[in-house]
């Protein structure tokens, strides 16, 4: 499932791409239909990023609600001016495996061998193509089709004159009212890049540390701080040396209040990067194996029965709320 950092990292494609224009919307699965109806015509006037949910405002008060789920993502094609404040805005961008970041000016691969800017959400190789600058005059390539062809199972079209966004597989593409918009946001937990960072801390801190159910839990539950998932959710508790089972009001409020502020710090860092990089104090040769590989980027998400790179004990893997649970059990014991 995407992680908060792509959720922030889409709203950023489409404040930079979409807002301010005006959109043909179609839904060539037929999903949507109606409500593509809806918003064909309309100008899209602003976006808003919360933990895993995006919100992308239109005229007239109009919301859309999307929820990336488990596989949904967003493919990208035409003139596509990518955020400078993205360090690897050339990278594509998507779940536990994020294509390309760039270090010292030259791009990084990872084992897909792929660098574009393409797809952001459920990890896979898109079929559609973007040009990724800061300053875009036509289309990538000379004779290239426009609008790019429909592939696929698309829900929903976003088209202006010179950008395409295709979203395909989400668990939620709503049309919300404002009033339907704020009710869900505060339904959902502090996130450090929407709230203020301090109170953010003391709500997630408060709210955990008189919760019996486990910290493991605690961290994927959105209404308790948004946008972490499985693979933050092992790599945080690994970094704070917290067992997972740990009731919530039983984790030291000093531990609690030091796992928001590592949030803040690798949320930041997911966001500028592209990639989950939960390692740190990286020479710049490991830094770059990292980039490239998932297997060089965490200390315990994915690596099952492998030696803990701390203590040398075998990784565990566990079921918990019917998603994967990787730790320690002796650095986290």
């Amino acid at each position: 499932m995407p992680e908060g950092h792509s959720v922030h990292r889409i709203a950023r494609q489409f404040d930079r791409n979409f807002v301010g224009s005006p959109v043909s919307a179609s839904s060539p699965q037929g999903r949507f239909a109606e409500g593509a109806a809806v918003l064909s015509g309309r100008t899209a006037t602003g976006v808003r990023a919360v933990g895993k949910q995006m919100f992308l405002e239109f005229d007239d008060d109009l919301w859309l609600r999307v929820h990336l789920g488990m596989y949904g993502a967003w493919d990208f094609a035409g003139e596509i001016l990518v955020d400078p404040t993205i360090a690897s805005a050339n990278g594509r961008m998507g779940q536990t495996n994020q294509r390309g970041t760039v270090l010292d000016g030259d791009p990084v691969f990872d084992g897909a061998g792929e660098n574009s800017l393409t797809s952001i959400g459920a990890p896979r190789r898109t079929r559609v193509h973007v040009r990724m600058s800061e300053q875009t005059t036509g289309l990538a390539d000379e004779g290239d089709q426009w609008p790019p062809p429909v592939v696929g199972q698309v829900r929903l079209r976003l088209l202006t004159d010179v950008a395409c966004a295709d979203l395909r597989g989400p668990t939620a593409c709503e049309l919300r009212t404002p009033d339907e918009v704020a009710a869900t946001i505060s339904k959902l937990g502090p996130d450090p890049l929407v709230d203020d960072v301090a109170e953010g801390q003391e709500r997630f801190t408060s709210v955990v540390r008189r919760k019996p159910t486990a910290i493991g839990l605690l961290l994927m539950d959105q209404a308790v701080v948004s946008g972490i998932g499985n693979v933050y959710r092992a790599e945080l508790l690994f970094r704070a040396r917290q067992n997972p089972h740990t009731p919530g009001r039983e984790v030291g409020e000093e531990v609690v209040r030091g796992i928001w502020r590592d949030w803040v710090r690798l949320l930041s860092i997911g966001v500028e990067t592209g990639q989950m990089m939960t390692m740190d104090d990286l020479d710049p040769e490991a830094y770059r194996a990292a980039m490239a590989s998932r297997d060089d980027r965490h200390w315990v998400y994915h690596r099952a029965g492998l030696p803990c790179r701390v203590c040398g004990t075998a990784i565990v893997v566990e079921e918990a709320a019917g998603r994967k649970l990787y730790w320690c059990p002796r650095c986290q014991a």
